[in-house]
């Protein structure tokens, strides 16, 4: 049976990304910024506060793990970086807040890349008339630059981030947000993610079939029971399985 609808996860399964939010350098160089646009920080002194400002937001939520390379999926971050400006007493609107937030995700990246068959593998999938949806544990302010600097902005027929929703896989409402919205029958669908309990658990419950990829940033798990399992990168593959 062919799938008629391939969801994919993001980071992990089609982009490789490495982060550190903990750099000193970045520190200094975003207190810079806020100083230039009058809120003065010193740079442990903005570490702290964002830090504090995340876990205020994050404080009802559930954290399913603590290995996972997401940036606080569930809640909208430039809403952590306007809240930075509002503790100096400096009047900034969203556009500013989301500013920060992109200069923040600047300095805060190592590298941002395209795993080897990304971009074949997604035409390949169109070019059999399947449809693609991306459903992904993000921040729409870094992902959504993200997409359109990887030349991905115009791949998938539908986009959906956590952060837009407040609800993040494996949580079933995240998947069935998708499945109503664009009329998918779970039955002919499948997932594809490097997460085996945020991807593969979350797509099962919703009744996917699912394809796991051990990736590069794989969170440290057993392997989990998907209906196809490659331990390791393999796009080719990937598009071999999506393609029956």
């Amino acid at each position: 049976m062919r799938f008629t609808d391939c969801v994919f996860d993001l980071y992990g399964t089609l982009v490789d990304i490495r982060t550190d939010e903990r750099s000193p350098a970045l520190w200094r160089e975003l207190a810079v910024w806020y100083a230039r646009r009058g809120a003065d920080w010193r740079p442990e002194e903005l570490e702290t506060a964002y830090f504090a400002a995340v876990r205020d937001k994050e404080k009802s939520l559930t954290v399913l793990r603590s290995d996972s390379h997401e940036a606080h999926p569930e809640i909208r971050l430039e809403e952590v970086f306007l809240e930075l400006f509002r503790q100096k007493e400096v009047s900034a609107g969203m556009p500013l807040a989301v500013a920060a937030g992109e200069r923040f995700r600047a300095l805060s990246m190592d590298y941002i890349r395209l795993y080897p068959g990304a971009p074949e593998l997604l035409a390949r999938l169109r070019a059999n008339g399947q449809r693609l949806w991306l459903l992904s544990n993000a921040q729409a302010i870094f992902t959504g630059y993200e997409l359109r600097a990887l030349g991905l902005e115009d791949k998938f027929d539908g986009v959906y981030l956590s952060s837009d929703y407040g609800v993040k896989k494996p949580d079933r409402r995240f998947f069935d947000v998708l499945l109503n919205e664009r009329g998918i029958d779970p039955a002919r669908a499948v997932m594809i993610g490097n997460d085996g309990l945020c991807d593969i658990a979350g797509a099962k419950a919703a009744g996917l079939a699912t394809v796991y990829i051990r990736s590069n940033i794989s969170p440290d798990e057993p392997l989990p029971e998907a209906d196809w399992v490659l331990e390791e990168m393999d796009l080719d593959r990937v598009g071999d399985i999506l393609s029956r």
